[in-house]
């Protein structure tokens, strides 16, 4: 007890911090230790409840690694609020809920055998340490140092760079060969975006879409489901580039608004949406650890009845003239992290002239955050904004930040899907 309580008066230094392990031990596995050691990272041992430390000096936090192992997550509902915290803050998390085994020397040994040495119930220590490595470079800049196992595009084309400004043979080729190469898989990527938005009598839609490169980890959905439903969805993969991009095809996919039973068909509530593609994700057991955050919308546009579910995702803002901006707030945790997440759903009844706008967290700045642990302060721009359409919203929101001054390390994609009640 005496040495829990010890740590619970540890703080977070005032200099940056490269890994800090949350946890309820009172100690480093050795692995991890000699890990950090060894990569001569400058890391904090903090309990869990330490996270809105955290959240009081993000700028100051390179990784956050979470040990869940041994933790029954249905009844710690508090690992779901540490992971969306975190993610708000755009801080790169790691969730152990399983040992991190020391690397096995593959030079003798085939893939398939260190696979079944280790177990599907341990960690490898180079995957570890490769998410580490990726969470510290989109962190801490090109300039860190740091040695990216997994952004296999990224080292290519640097490698073509160099070898360009060498003046090596085929260099510039295969560096524009690569750039379109990416260029295409944008493309791609957004002949997954709807093509038209279902604008009706009833009801009008906008939408921003602002990859921070040639591809996004943002992806979103307008569909109309029967005459008098329309389902629709902003879903927000962690991290950026080409893996995060493939995450938002996945949730593309993966994403189901009805069943179709014989000859009739159900909807499914915005609460099942968002927990059968959570468990679809899970059951895909991606690489990586990646997870995402989604927030998924039923419009009864008879009935003006908008019901929706979150997971981890920014809350809705609801514009209603002559009142202030509205968050809509209801509890659900990230994807792909806890198989017996809970997701819960809210329904609200609009008004002619009432507007609704979905984004991503690449549109914070613009938009606004929270003050301390709870309190959220919109920015001055968006409250003069109150009684401008949806469109208006949209295309000055864009605007503000397409022009705002940002560090690069700030820089996300960005996505805002708005609804305006005719």
């Amino acid at each position: 007890m005496g040495k829990m309580q010890a740590r619970e008066n540890i703080k977070v230094p005032d200099g940056f911090t490269d890994v800090v392990f949350l946890s309820d031990k009172t100690d480093l596995p050795p692995e991890i230790k000699r890990l950090f050691r060894q990569k001569k990272l400058t890391h904090r041992l903090l309990p869990l409840t330490s996270h809105l430390t955290i959240h009081s000096r993000p700028d100051l936090i390179g990784t956050v690694v979470i040990d869940a192992e041994g933790l029954n997550t249905s009844q710690n509902p508090q690992l779901g609020r540490i992971m969306e915290c975190l993610e708000k803050d755009n801080i790169g998390t790691i969730l152990l809920t399983r040992p991190v085994t020391p690397a096995i020397d593959g030079s003798s040994v085939p893939a398939s055998d260190r696979n079944q040495t280790q177990g599907p119930s341990s960690m490898p220590l180079d995957d570890f340490w490769a998410q580490i490595s990726v969470n510290l470079a989109y962190r801490k800049g090109p300039d860190a140092g740091i040695a990216v196992k997994s952004s296999i595009l990224a080292d290519a084309s640097e490698r073509l760079r160099s070898n360009r400004t060498a003046g090596q043979p085929g260099a510039a080729d295969a560096l524009d060969n690569l750039t379109e190469q990416l260029r295409l898989a944008g493309l791609v990527q957004r002949d997954f975006l709807p093509a038209r938005l279902p604008d009706c009598n009833e009801a009008q839609w906008a939408v921003s879409f602002t990859p921070a490169e040639w591809v996004s980890g943002d992806i979103y959905d307008v569909a109309r489901i029967d005459e008098q439903h329309i389902g629709f969805y902003l879903a927000d993969a962690v991290g950026h580039s080409m893996p995060a991009a493939l995450l938002t095809i996945f949730i593309k996919q993966a994403m189901a608004m009805r069943e179709t039973i014989g000859n009739k068909y159900r909807i499914f509530t915005p609460a099942e949406v968002v927990k059968n593609l959570n468990l679809k994700m899970l059951g895909q057991k991606l690489s990586g650890y990646q997870f995402a955050t989604c927030c998924y919308c039923l419009l009864n546009i008879w009935t003006r009845h908008l019901t929706f579910a979150r997971a981890g995702h920014p809350y809705p803002i609801l514009f209603h003239r002559g009142q202030p901006p509205q968050q809509l707030q209801t509890r659900g945790s990230l994807l792909g992290v806890f198989d017996n997440a809970e997701f819960v759903q809210h329904t609200v009844q609009l008004e002619a002239g009432d507007r609704l706008l979905l984004y991503s967290d690449g549109a914070e700045s613009v938009i606004g955050r929270n003050i301390g642990s709870e309190q959220f302060r919109f920015t001055d721009e968006l409250l003069a904004m109150n009684d401008a359409s949806i469109t208006e919203i949209v295309d000055k929101l864009t605007e503000l930040a397409k022009n705002r001054p940002l560090d690069p390390a700030e820089v996300d994609d960005m996505t805002l899907l708005g609804l305006e009640i005719r």
